[in-house]
């Protein structure tokens, strides 16, 4: 009775990440015994159809050995799931559960599988050994760079990476170098580690963070390729990202007037260290950071690791395994990240203070794309104008004046190819800000910025 209890229950529940409903035993539901064991475990209901109605199967004397043996054949290394016979409204389901496998990944005749939510994905190259360096406990970046020196590695680099590190008070490190690096894995045998070559290599290994601004996703307005060190590509990536989003302004009655970026920067650090920390390093495409007009995005090669799903990082308790082990434990000592898993937790705080942004997480041409869109007629948000302070389109033409004083309104149509009368609809709210000013006779004059905006 205990049994058909919980079976019931498994049954009202549906296919998930842990259950399959198949209306016989055939070749799939050795891949689902397979994808459960590289998974989180489940139960496959033999006797199910698809939509949940109950067909039963037929079991003879020898059905549930036949069964078990077909699956210890079929599987490398070896899976012995559970199997037995229960009675659902008169007719025979068998349930095969299995074990979360302690030792991964398993395959199926040379293919192997994984559950996520509720259908079977074949496993990649790269996910193999990702799945089988995460059974084992390893981290890619903690292996010596094969041919590679210490005399690769950058004495001020690994000086600067030390005094962060104890001044962050998380860690105390040896000032010297050497020590420092041994003391923290970076160095094994004498060699660099992968990552030790990732941080603090003279000439940095060529894994690219491409980032540029876009006006439409075939018209770029600057555009840069950053080959550096992780630390320091970290805050060059920054600083375009900051020199390329707009600022709103808004004034309370003091002296100084208060500043809120049309993204909240934290937030998008947030997505960029996530990017540069846990990408698939194995993966030859580069991060990339697009900023439009209403948007933007950050690809970072390589999907979700260690059975983590995108609706688990809609919830404040998921679970983070580490792909890059050394490389998130050094940015970690330095302060830059708080702690292993809590990225995303952060991230949604942030985005309280922003109801105007839409925020989305997707797993697309293997890797992770982030995505910050600014949704209009939502009230605060980018699309409000100067009321709010200065953003979206506000923000363009507010840069456009600057870098070209005197221009007249039909001059910034064509500059940034809008309408003339959404041009003088955002004029009349930088005026109204007291950030630009018209000065001239009306067919002659133009507009300036004013000191307030400058």
């Amino acid at each position: 009775m205990p049994v058909n209890i919980a079976i019931d229950k498994l049954f009202e529940s549906g296919e998930s990440q842990t259950v399959e409903f198949k209306a016989s035993f055939d070749r799939e539901t050795i891949e689902t015994v397979v994808a459960f064991a590289n998974a989180r475990g489940g139960t496959i209901l033999v006797g199910v159809a698809d939509n949940g109605s109950i067909r039963g199967v037929t079991v003879g004397k020898e059905t549930l050995n036949d069964w078990l043996g077909q699956v210890k054949s079929a599987t490398s290394p070896m899976v012995i799931p559970d199997i037995e016979a229960v009675a659902l409204e008169g007719k025979t389901v068998v349930a095969i559960t299995v074990g979360e496998y302690p030792v991964k990944p398993v395959n199926t005749r040379g293919k192997y599988f994984k559950r996520i939510a509720s259908s079977n994905h074949q496993l990649t190259l790269s996910e193999i050994t990702d799945l089988y360096m995460q059974s084992l406990q390893l981290s890619w970046d903690a292996h010596e760079a094969p041919k590679a020196s210490l005399a690769e590695l950058s004495l001020p680099k690994i000086e600067a990476f030390i005094e962060k590190v104890n001044q962050s008070g998380r860690f105390m490190l040896d000032q010297s170098p050497l020590l420092a690096l041994e003391k923290l894995k970076f160095i094994v045998g004498n060699r660099p580690t992968w990552g030790a070559l990732l941080l603090f290599a003279e000439h940095p290994l060529r894994h690219h963070l491409h980032i540029g601004r876009f006006k439409t996703p075939s018209m770029i307005i600057d555009d840069r390729q950053i080959t550096d060190t992780l630390f320091e590509a970290v805050e060059q990536a920054m600083k375009f990202i900051v020199s390329h989003i707009s600022v709103a302004f808004s004034f309370d009655g003091s002296l100084e007037r208060k500043e809120r970026f049309a993204y909240p920067l934290t937030a998008l650090r947030e997505v960029l260290l996530n990017a540069v920390v846990h990408r698939d390093y194995g993966n030859s495409s580069d991060i990339q950071i697009k900023i439009f007009d209403d948007r933007i995005t950050f690809f970072s090669p390589g999907t979700l690791y260690g059975g983590l799903t995108v609706e688990d990082l809609k919830t404040d308790t998921y679970q983070s395994r580490t792909r890059n082990k050394l490389i998130a434990e050094a940015f970690y000592l330095t302060n830059n990240i708080e702690k292993y898993g809590s990225g995303f937790i952060r991230i949604r705080k942030e985005l309280r203070e922003y109801p105007e942004l839409d925020f989305k997480v997707e797993e697309v041409g293997g890797g992770v794309l982030v995505t910050f869109r600014q949704v209009e007629g939502v009230s605060g948000g980018v699309s409000g104008g100067v009321s709010g302070g200065v953003s979206g389109g506000v923000s363009d033409v507010l840069e456009c004046i600057r870098h070209h004083p005197g221009i007249k309104a039909n001059e910034i149509a064509v500059s940034l190819d809008i309408a003339q009368r959404t041009v003088e609809r955002l004029i009349k709210e930088l005026r109204d800000a007291g950030l630009v000013k018209f000065v001239g006779a009306p067919k002659t004059g133009g507009y300036y910025v004013t000191d307030d905006a400058i």
